[in-house]
């Protein structure tokens, strides 16, 4: 699923504040310098759930495994972000934000790791405001 697509998920599935909601865990996740280690971070809680194999493919050149939401809350629901966001939307309208987030990250992943590898150096990594700067455009518009 490309980017276009996970857009269009969130254009037609969020309401109200749902997409700042879901930029903003975006960013929390992936954010070096946020609780969790960001992509690393992340990287480490998939392969501790069982799924490193999926986020792998997500940093390879190669096609993106989907994951799905149940998948993605029994890897990351520990993580304070999703936790908190997931005790404010509750029921059917935190499901559909999982469901959102489970077509998002493996892109925003991706554009993270353009050489196929996790960067480095938290210096190396692709400015994360910018990627998800460039998708707030993409909803706004």
């Amino acid at each position: 699923m490309g980017l276009l697509d996970a857009v269009n998920g969130l254009l037609n599935g969020a309401a109200g504040g749902g997409q700042n909601d879901l930029m903003a865990l975006a960013s929390q996740l992936l954010d070096s310098n946020a609780p969790g280690g960001g992509l690393g971070g992340l990287v480490q809680q998939f392969e501790q759930g069982g799924l490193g194999q999926v986020i792998g493919s997500w940093i390879s050149n190669g096609q993106n495994l989907p994951i799905s939401a149940e998948q993605l809350q029994s890897v990351l629901g520990g993580h304070p972000a999703l936790a908190g966001l997931l005790q404010q939307a509750q029921g059917p309208q935190g499901q559909a934000m999982l469901g959102q987030l489970a077509q998002l990250l493996p892109e925003l992943v991706n554009r993270m790791t353009p050489q196929g590898q996790l960067p480095a150096t938290p210096a190396e990594a692709p400015d994360l405001g910018s990627l998800l700067g460039g998708l707030s455009g993409l909803l706004k518009g």
